[in-house]
């Protein structure tokens, strides 16, 4: 199955089921895998998510699947990758709100829905993971969206799916279209212009302007403003010492304060 999003298509596989489509991705990376390859999974039975944390997704609940990305090394420092989960979220964004969604990034990986009670809930996880292969650093994009979760099966009261949301029935062919349909644009923007995507990120962001916590390993914390994102991915937190940035590596956990 050929996706085209542009000159460059995707090619897609899907897999009955996978323990983890980032593993499939990276392993065909490393056995030299062009970009544009993405694996999707009906059901993913050892999702990991950061700080090694995993999960089985239900069978035909989610959309979930992982994207081969190959950065040129000329024009994106490794510095730049952190940005690479970042835009992903803003893609997911962007196409939830084309469908109607009330839908935000929160940083580093996750994108929330706002529901019709108010509150912001989690529908997608992303996993950005760096393989060095024969061929050069690659990029492996991991992707997990809740499409038709029920009630009964969110993994935590915090979670929610489309078809919650929506009250009806979600076409995961048609998300995946336009979930790749502005991966390839974002990414794109993203290697021409390591500053383009920050206004647009800002504006669908759901953590700058707020009071955060950060949780830092060892048991520290910083609170403070989520004021910008910085040119390397990391939140800028106004903090009462001043700023400090943080990036998705220094924290466990980055919480609004209520």
């Amino acid at each position: 199955m050929r996706i085209t999003t542009g000159d460059d298509p995707f090619v897609v596989e899907i897999l009955p089921e996978t323990p983890s489509t980032n593993a499939v991705v990276a392993e065909r990376a490393r056995q030299g895998a062009p970009e544009g390859l993405v694996v999707v999974t009906e059901h993913q039975t050892a999702g990991r998510g950061r700080l090694d944390r995993t999960w089985e997704t239900p069978l035909h609940s989610a959309l979930t699947l992982s994207v081969l990305l190959r950065p040129p090394v000329d024009r994106v420092p490794a510095q730049r990758w952190p940005w690479l989960p970042l835009l992903t979220g803003l893609a997911v964004t962007s196409a939830l709100r084309e469908e109607g969604y009330a839908a935000g990034v929160k940083w580093p990986n996750d994108v929330l829905l706002r529901t019709r009670s108010g509150e912001e809930k989690k529908v997608c996880g992303i996993l950005v993971e760096r393989v060095e292969t024969p061929d050069g650093p690659a990029a492996v994009v991991g992707i997990g969206l809740n499409t038709s979760l029920t009630v009964a099966e969110l993994p935590v009261p915090t979670a929610t799916s489309l078809a919650i949301e929506s009250g009806g029935p979600v076409d995961r062919t048609a998300v995946l279209r336009s979930v790749l349909r502005g991966l390839r644009g974002h990414y794109e923007d993203w290697v021409a212009d390591p500053d383009t995507l920050r206004s647009a990120y800002a504006a669908a962001s759901v953590t700058l302007g707020r009071q955060v916590r950060a949780e830092l390993p060892g048991g520290a914390t910083l609170v403070g403003r989520a004021t910008a994102i910085d040119a390397s991915g990391r939140v800028v937190i106004a903090t009462e010492q001043g700023e400090k940035a943080v990036g998705a590596g220094d924290v466990v956990h980055l919480r609004p304060v209520r």
